[in-house]
């Protein structure tokens, strides 16, 4: 099944994390193994547990971390003191010869006695715990963990660099609507000036017509011996 989960990691999934690879330290288990576990239970890729344990977790556990290993480490003490009482030296009870320890290098030549081979003692050797072994799977394992991380950087940065350039974009385009806007405001405050202007204008003419029609409204006009009216001006 492929793991493609690409969602933002929760708090309970940072526990887990932390957890699954505190049990496998104590347990003198890798982290690799540990990766591989939450990412199966989280449906995410191995790099991406690494990559957040790495990055983000791993820095709020370092008391918890010096824990683990001290505890695997006595883990480790218990196992090989109980070896050691568990494991008996092993002596042979064989007997060899004279001519056979020669031959197998184990006494030089001498003269012959006639005093019995005293028998020969062979005791196991105890061996300490080791760590554990780096193997080549491991190192593969890492190094495609290592690649899959850096494709997914290389896709981050990527991504990112389009989000950039379409932000540039959207601020230019942003800049332009403000200079319209701008632009616009100008042109509505003109016209509402040459507007006021108008009505000005136009109530100066409407009483400047009243005023007239009073003016003719209050006319004189006088008969003359002819009989005709003729208007007298004022």
């Amino acid at each position: 099944m492929v793991k493609v989960r690409q969602d933002a990691w929760s708090h309970e999934d940072d526990l887990l994390l932390a957890e699954t690879v505190l049990r496998h330290i104590r347990e003198g288990s890798t982290q690799l193994k540990a990766f591989d576990e939450v990412g199966d239970h989280l449906n995410r890729t191995s790099a991406a547990c690494g990559f957040r344990w790495n990055a983000e977790v791993r820095k709020k556990y370092i008391q918890a971390i010096d824990i683990a290993k001290r505890q695997r480490k006595e883990k480790k003490r218990a196992i090989a003191s109980q070896q050691k009482v568990d494991r008996k030296p092993f002596t042979s009870t064989m007997v060899f010869s004279e001519e056979d320890q020669e031959e197998m290098g184990w006494k030089p030549a001498t003269q012959k006695t006639s005093e019995p081979a005293a028998p020969i003692s062979y005791q196991e050797p105890v061996y300490q715990n080791q760590e554990e072994e780096i193997t080549f799977e491991h190192v593969i394992r890492q190094v495609k963990a290592l690649r899959n991380h850096y494709h997914a950087s290389s896709k981050s940065q990527s991504k990112a660099m389009e989000l950039e350039q379409e932000n540039a974009v959207l601020k230019e385009e942003k800049a332009k609507l403000e200079q319209k806007i701008q632009y616009i405001e100008k042109q509505y405050n003109a016209v509402q000036e040459d507007y006021q202007v108008l009505i000005q204008i136009m109530d100066r003419a409407r009483k400047m017509v009243v005023f007239d029609e009073d003016d003719q409204s209050k006319a004189a006009f006088r008969m003359e011996k002819n009989g005709n009216l003729e208007q007298v001006a004022k």
